[in-house]
């Protein structure tokens, strides 16, 4: 009697709910019907919402900069150091800005681009799993952080730190404001490279293992080479990263209309493309054809962006194929 009752109470359930008819009245299909377009279109909405977004700024920016580039000599404006728009004779040169943003987004690169590849490959192969864990949201905290934050750092630290040690005459310059792009940049970096090198698989590591190759070997000469197409497109991301900050470069490059001389000397001042915005726009009167400069700038920033992401997925999209191969 105990084992009949012990059998009885561990019957298994049917699977399917038999009180309800697997046949679906009109009423019932009409409402899945429903439901089932109405969320795809709610999600299509959604989706659509960004994608309008962007078309919004993009027209935007260039209705604002198209009074300025019929008024005025495009060649001038991007070829031309004299950028005085406030002068009796107004002058809208806006190459030694232009190359201030280069300035600091290729010094950022050169020293977060090492670190941030060396960083990905030690939480990718060296480091336990444990550690991985812990580490890097430690470092994706970072991109967290306030960029007006970084600013306060570089003003106050930094600066004062590059005056006293290394004799510099200005501490807010183009030097500072790459060391502290370089950290914003790094998550991002990081992250990217960190996913792409992990996606290679543990086929092609013991594949070179096999054959004899050390860890060393194996990580420069396979593992690498075989997720070029992420870390490129991390470093991409990166140069977005840093090319499009506004706060930091602000406070910290010195703003100085000027292209450093000796060319490599960044311990010199310099302007960027967003500090320029962010600083004149306020005062600036609308209408005027230094309010139409300051767009036309957003349209050269917009571009160079542009042309950037276009890049980065490209490489994205590539590495997705390879990784969708093996």
């Amino acid at each position: 009697m105990i084992n009949n009752s012990i059998i009885q109470s561990r019957q298994l359930r049917p699977a399917a709910d038999k009180s309800q008819s697997l046949v679906l009245t009109p009423l019932q299909d009409m409402k899945g019907f429903l439901f089932h377009h109405l969320g795809s279109f709610l999600l299509f909405l959604v989706t659509c919402s960004s994608v309008l977004a962007v078309f919004l700024i993009f027209f935007f920016v260039i209705r604002e900069a198209v009074p300025f580039i019929k008024n005025h000599d495009l060649a001038e404006f991007l070829t031309s150091k004299k950028w005085y728009p406030e002068a009796d004779t107004p002058k809208f040169g806006a190459l030694s800005l232009i190359l201030g943003s280069l300035y600091v987004t290729i010094a950022a690169l050169i020293f977060a681009v090492p670190t941030g590849i060396l960083a990905a490959i030690f939480l990718s192969d060296i480091v336990s799993l444990k550690v991985r864990d812990l580490v890097k949201p430690v470092i994706e905290i970072l991109a967290a952080i306030p960029s007006v934050a970084y600013g306060f750092f570089a003003v106050l630290v930094l600066a004062p730190w590059m005056q006293t040690k290394w004799g510099f005459t200005t501490g807010t310059n183009a030097l500072n404001a790459s060391i502290i792009l370089s950290i914003m940049a790094l998550p991002t970096i990081i992250s990217v490279a960190e996913d792409s090198i992990s996606a290679v698989g543990r086929e092609l590591r013991e594949a070179s293992y096999a054959l004899g190759a050390t860890r060393f070997e194996t990580i420069f000469k396979v593992v690498i080479p075989a997720a070029h197409s992420g870390i490129i497109a991390a470093i991409v991301l990166g140069m977005m990263r840093a090319i499009g900050e506004t706060m930091v470069v602000w406070m910290a490059s010195g703003n100085a209309n000027q292209i450093p001389s000796p060319w490599w000397d960044l311990s010199q001042s310099v302007r960027t493309m967003t500090a320029t915005i962010a600083g004149d726009m306020g005062e600036t009167p609308k209408d005027s054809p230094h309010y139409w400069s300051l767009f036309a700038i957003g349209v050269v920033l917009l571009v160079m962006t542009f042309l950037l992401n276009i890049i980065s997925e490209y490489f994205l999209a590539s590495a997705k194929r390879k990784m969708g191969k093996s």
